[in-house]
């Protein structure tokens, strides 16, 4: 008898889903029994992504989207319903930013851009998919935040407004939505050596601004992000969940 696997006839979806954690998320879920939605602006890291889930048997849709456009989201959402006719869970990964010079110095297009992708970019595939899911019966909201998001710093402060919107966002949210049996929760990786850390980050090293914590890559991410995806309706909601060796 084969072992029976957690998310065996669930939906996932995932933003971000073209590479680093979303990619590593996306196949874990598929390992598991998912039908995966993939939800990122590229589309060949999509395809790439898709073709190693397809090889292992599961099902998996590409939707090529742009997540800081309202009309894409709806549009994906669309995709989603007609595809899978239901949600279960939502991965709202996607998140990064170069701008990281002081506010004085910033470029005012980009300061905003950042802020639009770690934060109103989760707000819009939230609202355009939350109706499907809340008739699906209910299901999980899973946001990737940031440490940097739950204090100040002197530098980067369009990503840490974007992320501290992102933990305000996930508290609101899991208040508004509980009755549907919808759970809502922010996972902070903790420094994580991706595309966007490149050349700054070594697997196994110390990052360059905190000497006690631990770079990991994408796949380690994946252990609490699993756990968030097979907690019951009544596991824990407006919680932040983090993998960092230092206080948030």
């Amino acid at each position: 008898m084969s072992e029976e696997k957690e998310l065996e006839g669930k939906v996932v979806v995932v933003t971000g889903g073209g590479r680093g954690i979303g990619a590593a998320i996306a196949g874990s879920c598929a390992r598991e029994g998912a039908r995966v939605g993939l939800v990122a602006r590229t589309v060949e890291q999509l395809n790439t992504v898709a073709k190693n889930i397809d090889d292992a048997g599961a099902d998996v849709t590409v939707i090529p989207t742009d997540v800081t456009d309202r009309r894409q989201t709806e549009a994906m959402a669309e995709t989603v319903r007609e595809y899978f006719g239901r949600i279960d869970t939502l991965f709202n990964n996607a998140g990064g930013g170069t701008e990281r010079r002081s506010i004085a110095e910033s470029d005012p297009d980009e300061w905003t851009a950042t802020v639009d992708l770690n934060l109103t970019s989760a707000y819009y595939v939230t609202h355009a998919l939350l109706p499907l899911m809340i008739e699906s019966g209910g299901g999980k909201i899973i946001n990737t935040g940031s440490g940097m998001g739950h204090r100040p710093g002197d530098s980067g402060s369009a990503y840490r407004v974007g992320k501290a919107g992102m933990w305000m966002f996930t508290q609101c949210l899991a208040e508004e939505v509980w009755e549907h049996g919808i759970t809502v929760n922010e996972l902070i990786p903790g420094p994580v050596a991706t595309y966007l850390t490149e050349g700054r980050m070594e697997v196994g090293g110390p990052p360059p601004f905190a000497p006690s914590e631990h770079v990991k890559g994408p796949e380690d991410v994946v252990p609490l992000a699993m756990w968030l995806a097979t907690q019951p309706s009544t596991g824990p909601t407006a919680q932040t969940f983090s993998l960092t060796r230092r206080p948030i």
